[in-house]
């Protein structure tokens, strides 16, 4: 719902006792998005999600991963507009990675401070 796009189911490889996971059991989902839908998701994250975080002071300038790729944690599902609260059993979060074209950490942040990425204070 949150992208627009249908997901890709990630399946288990292995079965795990200890985490009660048998082989073939759903675990998550990805979506990619490219062009038009990128552009509209980034500026929904930026501009409406991240503001609704409590305590939002900017997202960490050190999530990159030394190739110019960009990785943002999001405890709660919840602060995007598009989910109705009442059809939640429970809260769930997602991982979103930015993947640009720049060869370099400090190109990649360049690029995103322009874009609108609002990152903390660098130290």
């Amino acid at each position: 719902m949150i992208t627009g796009r249908k997901p890709a189911i990630s399946k288990s490889r292995m079965a795990i006792a200890n985490f009660k996971l048998r082989e073939n059991q759903p675990i998550g989902c990805r979506v990619t998005l490219r062009q038009m839908r990128l552009y509209e998701f980034f500026d929904r994250l930026v501009a409406t999600a991240l503001p609704r975080i409590r305590d939002f002071r900017g997202v960490s300038p050190k999530s990159f991963d030394g190739r110019g790729n960009y990785s943002l944690g999001i405890a709660d599902q919840t602060i995007f507009p598009e989910i109705e609260m009442e059809k939640i059993k429970r809260t769930q979060g997602m991982d979103v990675t930015i993947v640009t074209s720049a060869p370099t950490n400090d190109e990649a942040y360049e690029l995103l401070k322009a874009m609108g990425m609002p990152f903390a204070e660098r130290k």
